[in-house]
């Protein structure tokens, strides 16, 4: 009689385990494919509700954000608006579009103060809507390199297109107590007031080493013992608010001629 211990009876029932376990971990994948993805649209909605001046009062963020924030597409080369549909907007994947050479430039070295190597050739922007119709704020999505790593933030301006009403970075890798201070809301409160540029149009924010002039309209305080992180902060500005970046959209707006 064949021993049940032998090593053909052990490699089944360890097969056996094993496809049962795949096949269970395969049809949670599918299952929550679509929960999953809903978190994502979410967390991204919240983020930008952070920085537009509104309220959930008890609302979801879906309802909120679908009353209050217009998207739009932006062409970074001109600074005009893209004509596409909303369906377009909603599913436009600005990181997906700056890794593909179709939709992307690559960005030579003097032109890549903030350390992205690619810039998508087109934007998602976010208008915030008042009561009365008029928009109040617009927020555009901005990064740059760090440190430790690529450093996101959703940046309201008013719409005179020169004045930081929030910042939020929610999406970062910086040490911890050091360069992730840049996620602190106190500090990223310094940034409100602010002006995007000088009296010459050239991007003018700047992250100081130490403390900031508090007569200036420019400066912010810096992050203690994270110079390199702070610079990348104001590395970030000086890339998103040039020409390479939001520099002609932010232009138009000061003229009044995208709204």
């Amino acid at each position: 009689m064949a021993s049940n211990d032998s090593l053909g009876n052990t490699l089944k029932v360890v097969l056996g385990v094993s496809l049962v376990c795949s096949i269970i971990v395969s049809v949670a994948a599918v299952g929550l494919r679509d929960i999953q993805q809903r978190n994502i649209v979410e967390d991204v909605q919240r983020n930008i509700l952070a920085v537009s001046g509104v309220e959930l009062d008890g609302r979801s963020v879906g309802d909120v954000y679908e009353e209050v924030i217009e998207p739009r597409l932006v062409d970074l080369n001109t600074g005009e608006f893209v004509d596409a549909s909303a369906e377009e907007i909603a599913a436009f994947d600005q990181r997906a579009a700056a890794k593909e050479p179709e939709t992307s430039i690559r960005l030579t070295s003097e032109q890549d103060v903030a350390g992205i190597v690619r810039r998508a050739n087109v934007a998602k922007v976010y208008f915030v809507r008042g009561e009365s119709g008029d928009f109040e704020r617009v927020i555009l999505p901005i990064h740059g390199y760090g440190l430790w790593s690529t450093m996101y933030a959703f940046l309201a301006v008013q719409p005179d297109g020169q004045t930081i009403d929030a910042i939020v970075y929610y999406d970062q890798g910086e040490t911890p107590g050091l360069g992730g201070e840049v996620a602190n809301p106190l500090w990223q409160a310094k940034f409100v007031g602010k002006q995007l540029f000088d009296e010459q149009g050239n991007p003018a924010i700047t992250v100081a080493k130490g403390s900031a002039d508090p007569n200036s309209i420019h400066e912010v305080d810096g992050l203690s013992g994270s110079t390199l992180t702070s610079n990348g902060v104001t590395n970030t500005f000086d890339f998103w608010l040039s020409d390479n970046g939001f520099g002609k959209f932010l232009g138009r707006i000061q003229d009044g001629g995208l709204i």
